[in-house]
Parts: C-alpha cells; sequence; structure tokens
C-alpha cells in the first residue's frame, strides 16, 4: 500500500529547514516535501470545488437508478466534474508520491500525471453511458424498477461485492496505488506523466469500477450515494489493511443488494423510481 509517510513534512525536515543554506542535501528534501503538499492541498481543493458544483448542478435532478443519462455531452459535462470529486482525494496520495519521486520540483508533472487519470476515466464514462443507451434500447421497460430493474439493480451491487474477493481486485489495488508500478512504468520527461497517468488509471479502473457500477445501480445522480463510494474508493487506497478493507466493502455491497430486493423502501438514501417506468432526468431548479 502507499506509504501515507511520504506525504506528511517530518518534524526532523522542518526543524532542520533554517539549516538549509548549509545543508543543500536538507534544502533540496525541505522543497520537494513543500512540493508534495502543494501537490496534494490543490488536488484536495479541486476535489472540494468540484462536489460543490456537483451538488449545485444536481440539485432537483431524480437521483433514482434507471435515471436517464440525458444526451452524451451532458452527460459527459457531468460525468468529468463526478470523477474529479470522487477521485481526486484518491489519487491525491500517488500524485503527491510522484511529486517526491520525480527530479523536476514543480507542480507541472503531478498536475499531468493527475490529469491523465482523469481521462481514463472520462472513457470509462463514455462506455458507461454506451451500456446504459443499449441496455435501455434492448431492454426498455422490462429494466423498469417495477419489473427486472430492482433485481438488476441487486445483481450489479452482488456482481460488484463477490469482485472485491477476487485475486484481479487485489492485484490492481496494489498497482494502482502502490510505489512499485510507478517505478514500474517510470519516464522522466513531462510526456511520460501522462504515459504514467493512464497506466496507473488503467489500474485504478479495474480496482474502482466494479464500484463505479454498483453506483449507477444505487442512482447515480444521487449526492448521498456518490458521497459512500468515494469513501469507500478513498479508504481503500490509503488504509494498509487490504484485505480487511476488501472484506468489509464485500459485506456492505452485499447488504445493499439484500435491502434492494428485500425492503428497498427501508434502505436509507435510496430513491425509489416513482413509477413502473424508467424515471427521467429531473431539470435543474
Amino acid at each position: 500500500m502507499l506509504d501515507i509517510g511520504v506525504l506528511v513534512v517530518s518534524l526532523d525536515v522542518t526543524a532542520s529547514a533554517p539549516q538549509a543554506q548549509n545543508h543543500p542535501g536538507g534544502a533540496e528534501e525541505f522543497v520537494s516535501a513543500l512540493n508534495v503538499l502543494g501537490v496534494v492541498a490543490l488536488l484536495f481543493a479541486l476535489a472540494g470545488l468540484a462536489w460543490w458544483s456537483t451538488v449545485k448542478q444536481m440539485a432537483g435532478m431524480s437521483a433514482a437508478p434507471g435515471t436517464d443519462l440525458g444526451t452524451l455531452g451532458w452527460f459527459m459535462g457531468v460525468w468529468v466534474v463526478m470523477m474529479v470529486a470522487m477521485m481526486l482525494p484518491s489519487v491525491a496520495p500517488t500524485a503527491g508520491l510522484y511529486a517526491r519521486m520525480t527530479r523536476q520540483r514543480s507542480p507541472v508533472r503531478p498536475l499531468l500525471f493527475t490529469a491523465a487519470n482523469v481521462l481514463v476515466w472520462c472513457a470509462a464514462g463514455l462506455l458507461a453511458y454506451a451500456c446504459f443507451e443499449l441496455g435501455k434500447a434492448w431492454f426498455g421497460a422490462h429494466l423498469s424498477w417495477g419489473a427486472g430493474g430492482r433485481w438488476l439493480a441487486a445483481a450489479v451491487l452482488t456482481a460488484a461485492a463477490l469482485y472485491e474477493l477476487t485475486p484481479v481486485k487485489s492485484a490492481c489495488l496494489s498497482k494502482c496505488c502502490g510505489p512499485a508500478a510507478l517505478l514500474h512504468s517510470w519516464r522522466d520527461v513531462s510526456a511520460g506523466s501522462i504515459h504514467m497517468g493512464v497506466r496507473n488509471a488503467a489500474w485504478c479502473v479495474g480496482c474502482c469500477g466494479a464500484l463505479m457500477t454498483a453506483l449507477f445501480a444505487l442512482g447515480v445522480m444521487s449526492i448521498e450515494w456518490m458521497a459512500v463510494i468515494a469513501a469507500l474508493i478513498t479508504v481503500q487506497k490509503v488504509i494498509p489493511w487490504q484485505r480487511l478493507v476488501r472484506v468489509l466493502t464485500f459485506a456492505i455491497l452485499l447488504g445493499l443488494a439484500t435491502m434492494v430486493v428485500v425492503a428497498p423502501q427501508a434502505l436509507p438514501g435510496l430513491v425509489i423510481p416513482s413509477s413502473g417506468a424508467a424515471s427521467t432526468m429531473g431539470m435543474m431548479n
């Protein structure tokens, strides 16, 4: 797992700052630590801004499962902001580690690394949109909540839960947030930052794609479920006890799947479609 200690300025480095002029190595270490903290703080600030924008955009929209995604352009605009809000907190430690590892002490390359991550998640959003539209065209009313929609949502949540226990999930998680993966794909040029960001994001999609699919089953336009899934993704990437966190995530997702089938009305935060037909996108207030 990612060593979060590399993202914090240690007390001995801070204490030695006044002596930096006499110790060039200490000065370089101090600048490196400041650069890491600056990158991480910037990414968290951008994530906070994206959360504010997302809450504002989604005011008045239907947060039920099966909500129509609107036009491709509109959906992608919302999706990009959602990914910035949900993924930057979990990407920030890896970007900070990259900022510490690179010889260039500036935020440019870590930001390119992060932008490449967001770009890959945009591609994942395109795939999700295509699957949603195809499913709606092929199955239509059969996927309404009163027909097979509830069972499909439960099946998606169950599949996402089972995926947490697979070796593929374990491998993707370790590659997604481990320093070894960064070293394996290291490119010490600006273009290399994009290459490394794409590779890192590909592992991240393998790690978190099932959780993102679970968000569609719970209501992709639901702020509450966005927060829950974002929290699970972040915890999985920063907590060192991988297996324990994956087992807990499995239990949470399986519990949600059971509730969707047995008592969906008792599940906090779940908005049940009000009619047999698929719910449509609400207009902004």
